[in-house]
């Protein structure tokens, strides 16, 4: 009796899938079905009609239909690279990650500069990942999320009875992150008074907690971020040109998400897989074309919005051009009723943002606005999210 033939076994998918040869996949085993599970990270991939993916700790497994090959390897990259690698695929990117990686191994300052949402926390955490400080704490502090009258306190620490409410003594951020990173986040937003002292701490590596008579020493590698141009800063006297050099020993640049188009179908492959356990929602080709053309004036925080969305709006594992909806800036109608102190809120906020387009500065928006420098800047610490972490 004649036994059936075997089947034929499918081909080896970097023969057959583009641009997957070029992905990193040392560690992460990429096989045809049927392959022998092994065990660590593994990418199962098989060509289909219908594209679809599925995402189980350790595991990927995709069916790829011809014209989805793009985004089947971005998601293999993402997964490849987890998530200690901001997304990149672009040339730029993949140039200031490399950058970043070789300034992460010499323990000197860094400052990052860029755009809202552009990715500034993350580059980072990917300097304090790959510095031999990676197995100590990294600590982020938004410094225009904290009161002026705490700042202080906050950053070095205070002595129980230092001040009204000090009921017991505490470390401070910079302690907390001895021999690790501490992330300064909106370093611009800190107090001339309280730069000098900053500065200080630098210089001697010693803090000197609020009430107490006795500085301590501390070993912290400090990373500067910041949405403005902090050398115009110096040069309007808003920033001390001492610790601006202190600081930015080694500046990096964040970049547009506009700027660097290749990255949007690699962080919306990182986005998604992040964000799903099992099955993933695919996009289409015409939702990349989509996203692709957008101008992106939010950057990544809007990308992450409009996934987020789609991934809501999605109906069943597919996202199409009709489930993106994309950010808008525009005023709720103007019948719409919201409760008095929403509405001066709303209309409060809109005032500043449209004076701080017209301005380019803070200290003009604020004359024009009739209220003081530190009023302008709780105000505007209070319409987007506090981070310290």
């Amino acid at each position: 009796m004649n036994s059936s033939p075997a089947p034929l076994p499918l081909p080896d998918p970097r023969h057959w899938l583009p641009g997957l040869a070029s992905i990193a996949t040392d560690t992460t085993p990429v096989t045809a079905p049927g392959a022998e599970p092994g065990h660590g990270r593994r990418v199962t991939v098989a060509p289909a009609a219908v594209s679809t993916a599925t995402c189980d700790g350790d595991r990927l497994v995709l069916a790829v239909a011809p014209q989805d090959h793009r985004f089947a390897c971005a998601l293999i990259a993402a997964f490849c690279a987890g998530d200690a690698v901001p997304a990149a695929a672009d040339p730029a990117s993949i140039a200031l990650l490399d950058m970043a990686a070789r300034v992460a191994a010499h323990d000197v300052g860094v400052i990052i500069e860029g755009a809202t949402g552009t990715g500034k926390e993350g580059l980072a955490r990917l300097v304090h990942t790959l510095s031999p400080r990676r197995d100590r704490p990294l600590v982020a502090v938004n410094c225009a999320a904290l009161p002026e009258a705490m700042l202080e306190a906050t950053l070095f620490g205070h002595e129980r009875g230092a001040f009204s409410g000090a009921i017991a003594a505490s470390p401070g951020l910079f302690r907390a992150a001895d021999h690790g990173t501490l992330l300064l986040d909106e370093v611009s937003e800190l107090p001339l008074p309280l730069q000098a002292k900053l500065l200080r701490v630098l210089q001697e590596r010693e803090v000197l907690p609020v009430g107490a008579v006795r500085a301590e020493k501390v070993d912290v590698r400090v990373i500067a971020a910041a949405n403005r141009d902090l050398a115009a800063d110096v040069a309007a006297g808003r920033f001390r040109a001492d610790l601006f050099y202190r600081l930015a020993v080694f500046p990096l640049r964040t970049i547009p998400l506009a700027d660097r188009r290749a990255d949007i179908v690699a962080i919306a492959a990182h986005w998604l897989l992040r964000a799903t356990r099992g099955r993933l929602c695919w996009p289409t080709p015409a939702a990349l074309a989509r996203l692709d053309a957008h101008g992106w004036p939010g950057n990544v925080r809007e990308l992450g919005n409009v996934l987020d969305r789609a991934m809501v709006l999605a109906d069943g594992a597919v996202i199409d051009v009709a489930h993106l909806a994309f950010d808008t800036m525009t005023p709720p109608p103007a019948e719409a009723v919201l409760p008095l102190p929403g509405i001066v809120r709303h209309h409060e906020d809109r005032v500043i943002r449209r004076v701080l387009a017209e301005t380019h500065d803070r200290r003009s928006a604020a004359q024009r606005l009739g209220i003081s420098e530190r009023t302008l800047r709780y105000k505007l610490a209070a319409m987007r999210p506090a981070a310290v972490q």
